[in-house]
């Protein structure tokens, strides 16, 4: 039964098997996983995670920033206080899940050259 892209790079699992670890460290990809043995060493998803979640963040972000602003005018030094730590929390967290994901659609598209099912 083929595993979804979408509960793979969530889970940040294998999206061969979906039950292996796909990380070693933060966003380190494993080289092989632990469990059916499918080979990651070449895989690569490039800039895509970061430029999605810059253009995710910043929408969600600069609206709420804009909507906040136009009801309660807060001060600048609060508007920063309460955005740039909401910056740094969303991208540090979306990163990883999106990374896995990129990874698992290329694998289920076999849009890499480099990906080999076994």
């Amino acid at each position: 039964m083929p595993v979804s892209p979408l509960r793979a790079g969530l889970t940040c699992k294998c999206p061969a098997c979906g039950k292996g670890k796909f990380f070693n460290g933060f966003l380190d990809i494993v080289d092989k996983c632990e469990v059916c043995g499918q080979d990651f060493s070449a895989v690569n998803s490039g800039d895509g995670p970061a430029v999605f979640i810059i253009l995710i963040v910043g929408f969600l972000v600069g609206g709420l920033a804009v909507l906040t602003e136009l009801i309660f005018h807060p001060p600048y030094w609060l508007q920063l206080t309460i955005w740039l730590p909401t910056i740094l929390i969303l991208c540090i967290a979306l990163l990883r899940p999106c990374k896995a994901l990129l990874i698992a659609l290329q694998f289920k598209h076999q849009a890499g050259s480099e990906i080999e099912h076994y």
